[in-house]
């Protein structure tokens, strides 16, 4: 998830914030070789929830797309769509288990040699 700031965010930004909400439908679906309809289905599932734009157009992160696609690469290879939701929902949820103790845990000890005389 994307951290909460009070601060704005500037264009430039937006670039590198892979929960920005910058893709259509019809270009997401283009990128990830799909259809609408297969991104519909997604949303169905609760597996991606897009923003919406003032007119109600969905809208689509980076996050969301690389999730869209390991789905759609387990369907393509068999997996139920719910499923592979299921699948790719778990990878997720270890994927930020696993970003959270990497900054939570506390720095290696350093290896000092040992100190003479002393």
């Amino acid at each position: 998830m994307p951290a909460e700031t009070n601060e704005p965010q500037t264009a430039a930004d937006r670039f590198d914030d892979d929960h920005y909400p910058a893709y259509t439908m019809g270009r997401a679906a283009e990128m990830l070789g799909t259809t609408p309809g297969f991104l519909r289905s997604l949303d169905e599932v609760k597996l991606i929830e897009p923003q919406r734009s003032q007119g109600g157009h969905r809208r689509y992160s980076r996050h969301q797309l690389k999730l869209a696609a390991r789905v759609r690469e387990l369907v393509d290879r068999g997996t139920g769509l719910e499923a592979a939701c299921r699948i790719v929902t778990l990878e997720d949820q270890l994927q930020e288990a696993q970003d959270l103790n990497k900054r939570l845990a506390p720095p290696p000890e350093q290896d000092y040699p040992p100190l003479r005389g002393l």
